[in-house]
């Protein structure tokens, strides 16, 4: 029982010490006179997938190379299929011809890049698989590669940065608020991957299982409580743009330092769960050509919610 009251609090802690985190960082970016945009583009952008990095940090340190991966690859389904889906059902999100062309394509190179990497079999026969330290620094790469793309939007869309927390906080609240989320976040993340550990034994799931399942889902309440919030503000830029960034956050950041913690080991179940992640993102690319063009429609959001639905019962057969 204890476990599972922890997993629960570890869930809260991770959604509190994210919003304190990018409050207290905001604050102190606009004292060293940061612009919005930059603020937008670091701080809150990439303040939603903190939950997924310290479980990802916690899981790697502990050998739990199964809840690492199947956090990353069922919050990046998660992402798209469910958050995207009720964003959409909300209100239909149109976007631009860059998202379409560019960043959505690029979070379809972040999974098949996973794929490819971990597959170590497919290239030297040798039957084991991981993504190593060498895949972590080229995912790191790749991420670096990003962020001079994303800064360099930024000069030309600086609309469609979401806008920080307008208050400007005192110097010691806003590093005490850091310091808060940030420890909140380490303590959240370690017990969620305890108490998942505990809760798969207890159901007889696979910690794998677990991981795609209640802790992506659990991981990704920033991002629900972000695009929904955009949709329903009519914001549809924001609502994809934060999705499309934290699943390339995820792979490249994210999944990164988590292999050069420690080198994670690929079941061959994971592959399958990766082509879910790989056709989501194609579900999304494709989206934006049916019906009327860079829109993702109220009925695509269902078909959307259909296709998890679907893929949560094979995983209940699977566990």
């Amino acid at each position: 029982m204890l476990s599972y009251i922890l997993l629960a609090i570890g869930f809260i802690l991770l959604f509190a010490g994210a919003g304190w985190l990018v409050d207290g960082a905001s604050s102190l970016a606009r004292r060293l006179h940061v612009s919005d945009l930059v603020i937008g583009l670091t701080v809150v952008a990439f303040g939603t997938s903190t939950p997924e990095l310290f479980v990802n940090l916690s899981a790697s340190l502990q050998g739990n190379a199964a809840i690492a991966i199947g956090n990353i690859v069922g919050s990046n389904i998660f992402n798209i299929l469910v958050i995207l889906g009720i964003s959409a059902i909300i209100y239909p999100l149109a976007v631009t011809r860059g998202t379409v062309w560019k960043e959505i394509p690029l979070t379809l190179l972040a999974v098949i890049l996973l794929v490819i990497m971990g597959n170590d079999q497919w290239i030297d026969h040798s039957g084991f698989s991981a993504l190593t330290r060498i895949d972590g620094l080229i995912f790191i790469s790749f991420f670096i590669i990003f962020i001079y793309y994303t800064f360099g939007i930024a000069k030309t869309m600086p609309g469609t940065i979401p806008q920080t927390p307008a208050r400007q906080r005192g110097l010691y609240l806003s590093c005490f608020l850091v310091l808060l989320g940030l420890v909140c976040l380490c303590i959240g993340g370690n017990w969620v991957v305890h108490g998942a550990i505990v809760l798969a034994a207890k159901l007889g799931l696979s910690q794998s299982v677990i991981g795609l399942t209640l802790v992506a889902a659990g991981t990704s309440l920033p991002e629900l409580a972000t695009s929904t919030m955009a949709a329903y503000r009519k914001n549809a830029e924001i609502a994809v743009g934060n999705i499309v960034g934290s699943n390339i956050f995820n792979v490249f950041f994210i999944l990164g330092t988590s292999s050069l913690i420690k080198p994670l080991p690929l079941a061959k179940t994971d592959n399958i769960d990766i082509g879910v992640a790989i056709l989501a993102s194609l579900l999304l690319f494709l989206a934006m050509f049916t019906g009327r063009r860079r829109l993702l429609d109220r009925w695509e959001g269902v078909i959307f919610l259909s296709v998890y639905v679907a893929y949560m019962i094979y995983l209940i057969h699977r566990g």
